[in-house]
């Protein structure tokens, strides 16, 4: 049963225009136009852009499926799952592994560009790999996306998912190097789940492990979103 209902979400998303557009096609624009202002060629900037970028587009696809459940409440959709033998956790299971699914594009799309139109390089498995570790760190967000869908308004949850996403993103270092921060932003960077999701990417990229720090803090995270959703679609059953 959660399979078919991954299918169909996983359908619904990826033929919404606006969906690609902003989380494929903007990420892909931005990572061009950052890496290719000035002379261009600074390898080792377009590599870690790179990551960065595609970091961005799977947090921006992960959010924007808490934009999706709240329209669903408005239209009875979650009203007719409550109807189904589907229990909470799976309905929020379901959910969370369509947003596996739907950020596949956005990481692959400025993976692509990276490689074609930048040029950088890697190993064959280095490339699989920043995919795979991406994809895997990306949970956190869907997570945080389903809990805000759930919990708020359709209206609402755009704004608080846009938020979400160009603050983690600033903050994170996703857009700008981390190094170029003062101190004090420095360590609040180090402690969002965004900073430590691109670091995933980076350390394959330079052929390491992730720290156990990077880890725990995404962990972490990971447990605290899982909860939000959990409880926002639990109270969502007594207004809707």
């Amino acid at each position: 049963m959660i399979t078919a209902y991954v299918r169909l979400e996983v359908r619904r998303t990826l033929r919404d225009a606006g969906f690609v557009i902003s989380t494929i096609g903007v990420p892909v624009m931005m990572y061009l136009l950052f890496t290719n202002l000035g002379d261009g060629d600074d390898g080792a900037y377009k590599k870690a852009a790179m990551v960065g970028m595609a970091a961005y587009g799977a947090l921006g696809a992960a959010l924007s499926l808490g934009t999706g459940v709240a329209e669903d409440k408005s239209t009875g959709w979650l009203r007719q799952l409550r109807i189904t033998p589907m229990t909470p956790r799976q309905v929020v299971t379901g959910r969370a592994l369509t947003g596996s699914v739907v950020v596949l594009p956005a990481i692959t799309g400025v993976l692509v560009a990276g490689g074609l139109a930048n040029g950088v390089r890697m190993a064959a498995w280095q490339w699989g790999a920043v995919a795979v570790t991406l994809w895997l760190g990306s949970l956190p967000f869907t997570l945080l996306g389903l809990g805000n869908g759930y919990r708020l308004t359709a209206q609402t949850t755009g704004v608080v998912n846009v938020a979400c996403n160009l603050g983690l993103a600033v903050v994170g270092g996703l857009w700008f190097p981390v190094v170029l921060f003062p101190d004090w932003l420095r360590t609040v960077s180090e402690l969002t789940p965004t900073n430590r999701f691109a670091e995933l990417g980076v350390a394959v990229t330079e052929g390491t492990a992730p720290g156990a720090a990077t880890l725990v803090v995404l962990l972490g995270w990971a447990a605290l979103f899982g909860t939000y959703a959990a409880v926002s679609y639990r109270r969502s059953a007594r207004t809707v």
